[in-house]
């Protein structure tokens, strides 16, 4: 019985200092390699809104359309590993009504294949494993987690460029708040020439022309949740456009829309894959070492405490053991 009394306060201390170590491993060494960007993705977006495109088969612009954008993302698990990075191929898709029924990108209004290769800690462009285009930027398909309130470098995959995205305070997506970031866009030039006849850019004594293409946008706005860097909601107004060698007007309107926004079903399955994510690295970098380290700290002070009671109660039988003996 006296040897149990005694190793509980060691019990007890050992546990404790047991609990503190783990609950800092799961802060410093667990949470942050739970916080990479996933390999194995397989997931599709949707954007939708009405706009105007350029029906090649009538030569003219059609207003007023329903306008699709499909996004779907592939992780190449295998260049992945081998890499240590996140390779994701992505196919974009942009569809009217009509060619949306047909369930072939390949007869889209425009279609889209890249390759995009990201740190996966930091979701920074890695220059390696096939990515095509070489993409710049700290923003993309998602953000870096623990989003902080600044201005981000967004890749803008209509313009083929980087755009700088403002920080412009919270919103709120199906009840689960996240940071807004804007910016809008004057026209620029793009790095893309199409070939048209001349007679669509104004040119009519010219069979063919190289018509530069345009692009602007009234409104870019992407909602993301801090802590994992999804992208709950996003909403832009594109214009795409050609204009003649030089010149200072539009001439053909490829593509425009005043808002283009996640849809419905992508906007639920965005904040309920980013809700379980979210709460997974809240529980392992802040609730659990947080509930480990006051555990910890509660057991270490039951254990010097229960030391402390044994001694001075050895020390109370020591005494009465010293008076016997001098009685």
């Amino acid at each position: 019985m006296r040897r149990t009394a005694t190793s509980l306060p060691f019990a007890l201390l050992g546990l404790g200092v047991f609990v503190l170590v783990f609950s800092q491993m799961l802060a410093a060494y667990v949470e942050p390699r739970v916080s990479r960007t996933p390999v194995g993705i397989d997931s599709v977006s949707v954007l939708s809104g009405a706009g105007s495109f350029f029906d090649a088969s009538r030569l003219s612009t059609m207003h007023g359309q329903r306008l699709t954008v499909t996004r779907h993302i592939v992780g190449d698990v295998a260049a992945s590993e081998r890499s240590g990075y996140a390779v994701w191929d992505v196919s974009t898709q942009i569809d009217s009504p009509s060619t949306l029924r047909l369930r072939d990108p390949r007869r889209s209004l425009q279609w889209s294949t890249k390759r995009w290769v990201t740190d996966r800690r930091t979701n920074r462009p890695v220059h390696c494993c096939g990515e095509q285009p070489s993409f710049t930027g700290d923003a993309y398909l998602k953000f870096p987690f623990d989003v902080q309130k600044r201005t981000h470098v967004w890749w803008d995959d209509f313009l083929g460029g980087v755009v700088s995205l403002k920080y412009a305070g919270t919103a709120s997506v199906l009840g689960h708040e996240g940071y807004r970031f804007t910016a809008t866009m004057a026209p620029q030039r793009t790095n893309v020439s199409r070939q048209v006849p001349g007679a669509l850019v104004g040119r009519p004594h010219q069979s063919q022309v190289t018509a530069e293409q345009w692009y602007a946008n009234a409104g870019i706005e992407l909602i993301v949740e801090q802590r994992t860097g999804r992208i709950m909601n996003a909403r832009m107004a594109p214009r795409i456009t050609l204009r003649a060698p030089g010149a200072k007007k539009d001439s053909i309107t490829l593509l425009a829309s005043d808002r283009l926004e996640f849809t419905a079903e992508t906007r639920r399955t965005q904040v309920s894959q980013t809700s379980f994510d979210s709460r997974r690295l809240k529980i392992l970098g802040e609730t659990a070492p947080g509930f480990g380290n006051v555990a910890g700290l509660v057991l270490i002070a039951a254990g010097f405490a229960t030391l402390v009671r044994a001694s001075r109660r050895r020390n109370g039988l020591r005494g009465a053991d010293d008076c016997q003996g001098s009685l």
